[in-house]
């Protein structure tokens, strides 16, 4: 019987604390690491002290003296609250050598982002209680988790621990996290994205760079960005991931899909040519037009002109099932299945209630949105000849299952067609490679406002 009431009053279980599992690039750079610190408590009930102690400890938890004092004198009923959370073990180590009665500390630990800021919007972080807030972090929540463990053991009349009984049951760590994120990619990324957006002043950007053969995301960044490491001056419109959660309309990016669109019938070739003159047409009572007057041109001087007019012209008499059935095909108006909290989907409305104008838009990138990583996926399968392979934020250690949505001849046409754009006389020069072989398409959106359109206000694009 006594050995039983002393048990009660002096043996007590104490949670063993397990760490989140390591979050890493593809090539094992760590992009989030959990590391020990130390949590300081207190119990009030068992707290002797006088006003020199009460100072000295302020001293070293780096606190008012007056905050202490109310925190203390509010809880003197508790038996456990926190005096400061997750500090250097160094700094922990000086409050307990004050030897201030019912004053503690235990292990904990911290979540730290190497990275910082380049990788933020992808990585996420956790609060302080090391639980998934945004990101991989909080997607991957019960993959990276551990399960805390818990020990016997012998504690003084102080409350100190005497001595370690025996171990109830071990902690089990999180689980490593292996992302497809190239850093050395995405650091490059998030270098000319930072400067192109502070060069023309625009309000936000974002970047997506994928492995056409795997699907896997090798660079995602986005401005503003935040430090996860700091997040005291946070702003909420720093915190999306934009490349996913933000939609728009993708413009003259993807009249290559419409050009494919035509390639597959049958009816259309490369050279097919189609008369755009006088640089405008009408359709019902809207003029669609053209920057000036090409006359009559082949497709892929439409691409490399970026002919709405031409463009227009062969959406409509394809029919909008034909175009939409493409769009659907190369993923629009779906999820990219990357698991992503907060993924938008875009919109890619039925055809059936489509009118002839609305045919006619769609084809060059108006009345249809899409995210960064969706229009990075449509130019995926032109790049991986018609094959489309499941997107992943993952490392991909296993052979890839991919879709056939294209035929490749038709991917292989338009790449040749993308080329021309790039190349003197095309929209988009500037993204020429002396040394590699470079295709692409330029856009131009303008953003809509309250009253429609805005005139000075637009997205620009290049894929």
């Amino acid at each position: 019987f006594l050995k039983g009431q002393g048990d009660a009053r002096t043996i007590r279980h104490e949670k063993i604390e397990a760490h989140r599992g390591m979050i890493t690039d593809r090539f094992g750079e760590p992009l989030a690491v959990s590391t020990p610190v130390e949590t300081v408590w207190a119990n009030p009930q068992l707290m002797e002290y006088d006003a020199n102690d009460i100072r000295n400890l302020a001293d070293a938890l780096e606190v008012s003296e007056g905050w202490l004092t109310k925190r203390i004198n509010r809880n003197k009923t508790r038996e456990f609250i926190y005096l400061k959370r997750k500090i250097a073990p160094s700094q922990a180590a000086r409050v307990l050598a004050l030897d201030i009665s019912g004053v503690y500390s235990r292990k904990e630990y911290k979540r730290f982002y190497p990275a910082g800021e380049v990788a933020s919007h992808v990585v996420g972080f956790t609060n302080i209680d090391e639980m998934g807030q945004e990101g991989v972090e909080l997607a991957y929540e019960d993959w990276l988790v551990g399960v805390p463990g818990k020990k016997r053991v012998l504690k003084n009349r102080r409350g100190s621990v005497v001595k370690n009984l025996d171990l109830v049951r071990d902690a089990q760590p999180g689980r490593s996290l292996s992302l497809s994120l190239d850093m050395r990619v995405q650091y490059l990324a998030y270098r000319e994205l930072k400067a192109a957006v502070t060069a023309h002043k625009a309000t936000a950007g974002s970047m997506v760079i994928l492995d056409v053969a795997t699907g896997e995301v090798l660079a995602m960044v986005n401005q503003p960005s935040y430090n996860p490491n700091n997040r005291s001056k946070l702003s909420t419109s720093a915190l999306r991931n934009r490349a996913i959660t933000d939609v728009f309309e993708p413009g003259s990016t993807v009249k290559p899909v419409t050009i494919a669109a035509a390639l597959e019938t049958g009816k259309y070739h490369p050279a097919t040519k189609i008369n755009t003159a006088p640089g405008y047409f009408r359709v019902g009572r809207k003029s669609i037009r053209d920057h000036r007057d090409y006359g009559v041109i082949d497709l892929s001087t439409i691409i490399a002109k970026s002919s709405n007019v031409g463009t227009s012209k062969i959406a409509l008499d394809l029919s909008g099932e034909v175009v939409w059935d493409m769009f659907y095909r190369l993923g629009f108006g779906q999820a990219t299945g990357t698991g992503f909290p907060g993924e938008s989907l875009g919109l890619l409305r039925n055809p059936a209630k489509w009118r002839p104008i609305e045919v006619a838009t769609m084809s060059y990138g108006y009345g249809v949105s899409v995210n960064a990583l969706q229009l990075a996926q449509m130019y995926m399968v032109l790049g991986n000849d018609g094959e489309k392979p499941p997107v992943s934020l993952l490392r991909v250690e296993t052979d890839v299952t991919t879709e056939k949505v294209m035929d490749a001849t038709v991917a292989k046409n338009v790449r040749k067609m993308l080329k021309k754009v790039v190349e003197k006389g095309g929209t988009g020069t500037r993204a020429r490679v002396a040394t590699y072989n470079v295709g692409g398409k330029s856009g131009t959106v303008h953003s809509v406002g309250s009253s429609g359109y805005e005139d000075s206000q637009y997205k620009a694009l290049f894929a």
